[in-house]
């Protein structure tokens, strides 16, 4: 689990395609000495584990469904990547709660700097659109955001100074694409509601939820 609070911004030392599967190679700033093999590490939002560290880089192993779902299967030596470490009980949620599993590759279609900030407008799959709300949290590249606007298939967030100095956003242009998670309490919130429709015997109601506290 993680908040979507980058930490670092590594690079791609190299990866490695074996089949369908990828061996990553990530030089890093973190304290490696904190860090062992069994470790989540957040990269570019997507949840990997650390299978070998050594002086300054950590590696992972990527599945194919990884590959598939995600930007890596674009990924090349050199490209600067976010990295967040995992959650520990008692840490500050500063921003919201992020799994690390990607839902879909997002494009950029805008960037514009307004007041020294930089609004970006991105296009999603349609079928993801339904998780998307104005003022709720998304995840871009492992970076807790928050929607400004949504119409159809295109939502825009707004990138304060700070951000953009410290995650990749700084290097995003338009056409180019980045890995999406969409709030995760939806996607409960839609599966429990679809629980009498899957045969379950005891879906989620309106009522319920509002008695709940959640309406």
């Amino acid at each position: 689990m993680f908040t979507g609070l980058i930490e670092d911004v590594g690079k791609v030392v190299k990866l490695i395609k074996t089949g369908s599967a990828a061996r990553l190679d990530v030089a890093t700033g973190f304290p490696l000495e904190e860090i062992k093999p069994g470790d989540s590490i957040a990269v570019n939002g997507v949840c990997l584990t650390v299978v070998e560290k050594g002086s300054a880089q950590l590696s992972f192993d990527i599945s194919p469904e990884t590959i598939d779902c995600t930007t890596f299967n674009r990924t090349r030596p050199g490209q600067p990547v976010n990295l967040e470490r995992a959650l520990r009980l008692g840490d500050r949620m500063g921003g919201h709660i992020v799994s690390g599993h990607v839902d879909c590759v997002a494009t950029i279609v805008e960037r514009r700097e307004v007041s020294s900030n930089h609004v970006f407008s991105f296009r999603l799959p349609g079928r993801f659109t339904r998780y998307v709300i104005e003022k709720g949290s998304i995840t871009i590249e492992g970076i807790s955001l928050t929607v400004n606007s949504v119409s159809d298939d295109v939502f825009s967030v707004n990138i304060i100074p700070h951000t953009i100095e410290h995650t990749t956003l700084q290097y995003k242009k338009p056409g180019d694409e980045v890995n999406i998670e969409t709030d995760i309490i939806g996607k409960y919130i839609e599966r429990l509601m679809s629980g009498q429709k899957d045969g379950l015997d005891n879906g989620v109601t309106m009522e319920l939820l509002a008695k709940s506290g959640f309406l």
